[in-house]
């Protein structure tokens, strides 16, 4: 499968639908491929723009999809007509869906102990047949090398194809780029995505997700912790795209594959 990227600032976007995305991690699974698999928003773009490290776990993940309405819509001018966004919550629920038809084992990691028994009975609930073979939320620390090998140890062990990883940006990437080759399961971070699904924090309606106003409905309901990495983000992306569209820089088209 021919792999097609943009360049949205300095992160390397797949230009792809909802079918690939799925269909390219159904197969990395079915094979017990290590792989990693970015979800990105406005934050992780602007951040490859200040952080050389993390610009390179993008650069070096084996998919990285357009999260929010300013990514897709920057891929579309950059010329990816029709993109749309692939994020984190739904990409996980459609997963879920395709890993029960395929009897694929997944498992999830992050969160707390409380969030993930109500993530696990809203997905059972959801899809009966899921084969979710484990759970483990790390504690809120730096892990010790010990604690680092048991908690690959408990992940191999479950016999997982797919891992959710649940760690908040950027710890999740850095998480999934440094156990790859370690972990035979295609990683896939999905950030807030485990608190939506557990019904801990309400997600945006669906009128302002369609409008590309879920970034709004997030800060005006946790201002004070969003506050500043919304209005400086935001602002970073919308004056680097602009740059970027002006001198008529499309992206850079970088193919590969699979």
């Amino acid at each position: 499968m021919q792999r097609e990227r943009r360049l949205v600032l300095a992160a390397p976007i797949d230009a792809l639908s909802w079918d690939d995305a799925l269909n390219r991690i159904a197969g990395w699974s079915d094979g017990r491929q290590s792989r990693y698999v970015c979800i990105c928003n406005v934050h992780s773009v602007v951040t490859t723009t200040r952080d050389s490290r993390y610009r390179r776990i993008i650069e070096e993940a084996d998919m990285c999809t357009p999260d929010g309405a300013p990514v897709a819509w920057a891929l579309r001018r950059l010329g990816c007509a029709g993109q749309e966004r692939v994020n984190g919550p739904d990409l996980m629920w459609r997963y879920l869906a395709l890993a029960e038809q395929r009897q694929q084992a997944v498992f999830f990691l992050g969160a707390t102990d409380q969030t993930l028994e109500r993530l696990a009975k809203a997905a059972l609930k959801a899809f009966p047949q899921l084969r979710l073979v484990g759970m483990h939320a790390p504690p809120f620390r730096p892990l010790s090398e010990q604690e680092q090998e048991q908690e690959i140890a408990l992940i191999r062990h479950s016999g997982a194809q797919v891992v959710f990883v649940g760690l908040g940006c950027p710890k999740q990437e850095e998480w999934m780029a440094r156990h790859r080759g370690r972990i035979d399961a295609v990683m896939i971070g999905v950030g807030a995505a485990f608190d939506y699904h557990a019904g801990t924090v309400r997600r945006a309606p669906l009128w302002a997700q369609r409008n590309g106003l879920e970034w709004l409905f997030r800060l005006m309901s946790d201002p004070r912790r969003l506050f500043r990495r919304y209005m400086v983000t935001n602002t970073l992306f919308l004056l680097g795209i602009g740059w970027q569209l002006l001198v008529r820089r499309d992206g850079a088209v970088v193919r590969a594959g699979n």
